[in-house]
C-alpha cells in the first residue's frame, strides 16, 4: 500500500514552505505545491516562492510550469499534480503536499465535479458587466444565490465570481453544491492534513512583514520587468495578491506606500478566507508555529 501523503495548509505567510521543508528532509521527500500563483513563472517574490538555498536539494514540484500569460485551473493542477506524485513514488519517494489554495487540493484529493457549461452568451453577459465595474454587485448577487462560494471569494476576484455566479445563473444549482457532489466519493489520495494556525493579531503581523521584505526585495521591479516583456496587465497571473496594487502603482495612479497599505489589507482579507476553507476539512491536525521537533517526530512516526 502506497504511504499516505501529508498536506501542510494554513493561511498565507504562517509557515507552511518552512514546515514542508522539515517534513521532506526528515522523510527524503519531495514536495508538490498547492498554489494557485507560483505555478507561473516570473512571479517569484511576490508569490513567495522558495529560494534554491532554501530547498537546499529538495524537489518543489508544480512551481514554475506555465508561462505568466498562459490560463491554468484546478483540472490542469490535479493532472499535472497527479503526474508529479506518480514521478516521486516512481523513484521510492513520499510526497508532501504544501500550499494554501483549497480549491487545487480538493480537486487533487476529491476531484472535481461535472458542472456543465455555462452558455457563452452569458459568459460574455458577465463579462461585460465586470469591464462596466460591476463586479462588486456581482460579489453580492452571488451572496443571495451561492452564499458558500460568495465566502471565499474576493469582492474583487473577477474570474471566480464570473465563474461562480454563471453557474448559479445557467444551472439554478449554486456551484457549491455541484463541487459538494464529490464528497461522496472516495478519495483520490491517502492524504493526512496538518494544518497551521496562530492568534489573527499575530498573524496580521506575519503578514504586514511579509509584504514589507517583498517590497524590499524588488517586487515592483519584479511586475516592471514582466510587463517590458510583454505580458499583458490584464493576464489570469496578475491578479494574484498584491500583483494588482503594484499595476496601480506603476500606472501612476498609487504610491508605493498606499499599493503596500493595501496588499496588506487584501492579504489580510484572503487569509481569513483561506481559514474559514481549511477549518471546514475533517480531521485535521492544528499546530501554532514554530512546531517541536519532537512533537513533529512524534507525528510522523505513526503515519
Amino acid at each position: 500500500m502506497t504511504a499516505p501523503l501529508v498536506a501542510v495548509v494554513g493561511p498565507t505567510a504562517i509557515g507552511k514552505t518552512a514546515l514542508a521543508l522539515r517534513i521532506a528532509r526528515r522523510w527524503g521527500a519531495e514536495i508538490v505545491g498547492v498554489d494557485a500563483s507560483q505555478v507561473y513563472r516570473g512571479l517569484d517574490i511576490g508569490t513567495g516562492k522558495a529560494s534554491t538555498r532554501e530547498l537546499d536539494g529538495v524537489l518543489h514540484h508544480l512551481v514554475d510550469v506555465v508561462e505568466p500569460s498562459a490560463s491554468f485551473d484546478a483540472a490542469r493542477y490535479a493532472e499535472l499534480a497527479d503526474a508529479a506524485i506518480a514521478s516521486a513514488h516512481a523513484r521510492g519517494r513520499r510526497v508532501v503536499l504544501c500550499g494554501g489554495t483549497g480549491l487545487y487540493l480538493r480537486a487533487l484529493v476529491e476531484g472535481l465535479s461535472a458542472v456543465p457549461p455555462v452558455p457563452e452568451s452569458l459568459r460574455a453577459s458577465l463579462r461585460e458587466r465586470i469591464e462596466r465595474g460591476e463586479v462588486e454587485a456581482m460579489h453580492r448577487e452571488l451572496q443571495r444565490l451561492d452564499p458558500t462560494a460568495a465566502a471565499r471569494l474576493a469582492v474583487r476576484d473577477r474570474q471566480r465570481i464570473e465563474r461562480a455566479l454563471g453557474v448559479a445563473l445557467a444551472t439554478g444549482r449554486p456551484l457549491s453544491a455541484w463541487h459538494a457532489d464529490t464528497q461522496d466519493r472516495p478519495p483520490r489520495y491517502d492524504v493526512r492534513v496538518l494544518g497551521l494556525t496562530c492568534a489573527r493579531e499575530a498573524l496580521d503581523a506575519r503578514i504586514e512583514t511579509r509584504v514589507r521584505r517583498m517590497f524590499e526585495a524588488g517586487w515592483v521591479d519584479e511586475v516592471r520587468r514582466l510587463l517590458a516583456a510583454g505580458l499583458p496587465p490584464e493576464s489570469q497571473s496578475l491578479k494574484a495578491l498584491g500583483y494588482a496594487q503594484i499595476l496601480e502603482l506603476l500606472a501612476g495612479r498609487c504610491t508605493e506606500v498606499e499599493a503596500r497599505t493595501l496588499t496588506v489589507l487584501r492579504t489580510r482579507q484572503y487569509a481569513r478566507r483561506q481559514e474559514t476553507w481549511f477549518k471546514a476539512l475533517p480531521r485535521v491536525t492544528w499546530w501554532t508555529p514554530p512546531v517541536a521537533d519532537a512533537e513533529l517526530d512524534a507525528y510522523l512516526a505513526a503515519l
